[in-house]
């Protein structure tokens, strides 16, 4: 696992990485300096730990959101002296949020957690047929699948759509449903990438999908649950 340790006091920034033996790390002393990597040498990192209260003009929260942009699925676990920035941290889908000084438990918890996330979105995919052709994608790369007449079409994340043959009630059945929620009657959800529920929608990537009264309880109780897995 490729792990980023972003913090401003070298000493505890040491002790997580001590904690982290085994795992490919690399520690930041700035917010700037992370970025320099991620935004002009193409670094990616499977997990970000971020201080929040740091010495330079970004905190650990304004980074998170410019990591957010360009990674949405990298794990971010926030580091702090206090737990008042909880709420910020739902917000931002972090996996975990530490009060130092970190428990070295606490970290192998940490790494569990992630590392069963990143065998999840690997491991399972979509298999489906379109004229003739049989094709897979990751769970991952799925934002929703929708229903027109008798053809799906599953919107990816990288902003393609992929056409396939079929009934909505029945891919409801193939996937899993503990990712996959049915919203409407002609949308199924991808809940791991949805951003935000507002009103009767789900705000999943840019995309507004509508959740229809009779699935709006289930909707909204998975929505509450996958916000306080992310950070337990």
């Amino acid at each position: 696992m490729k792990i980023a340790i972003c913090d401003d006091c070298y000493e505890d920034a040491l002790t997580l990485n001590d904690f982290l033996e085994g795992q490919e790390t690399k520690i930041y002393s700035s917010s700037d300096s992370l970025m320099e990597d991620v935004e002009h040498r193409g670094q990616q990192y499977d997990l970000y730990l971020l201080d929040i209260f740091m010495g330079d003009t970004t905190d650990g929260l304004e980074l998170a959101r410019k990591l957010r942009i360009r990674d949405r699925e990298a794990a971010i676990c926030f580091i702090s002296s206090s737990d008042g920035f909880y709420r910020e941290a739902y917000d931002l889908y972090a996996v975990q949020y530490l009060l130092k000084p970190v428990r070295e438990k606490d970290v192998e918890a940490l790494l569990d957690r992630v590392s069963h996330n990143i065998s999840r979105n690997k491991d399972q995919s979509l298999r489906f047929k379109f004229r003739g052709q049989a094709g897979a994608i990751a769970y991952g790369n799925i934002l929703y699948i929708s229903s027109r007449e008798h053809t799906l079409l599953i919107q990816c994340r990288d902003g393609t759509v992929q056409r396939c043959m079929g009934k909505l009630s029945e891919m409801e059945q193939q996937v899993d449903g503990n990712i996959f929620q049915r919203c409407h009657q002609s949308f199924l959800v991808n809940m791991y990438q949805v951003d935000s529920l507002n009103g009767s929608d789900l705000m999943v990537a840019g995309y507004s999908i509508p959740i229809s009264r009779r699935y709006y309880p289930e909707v909204r109780r998975r929505y509450r649950e996958i916000l306080f897995e992310e950070v337990e």
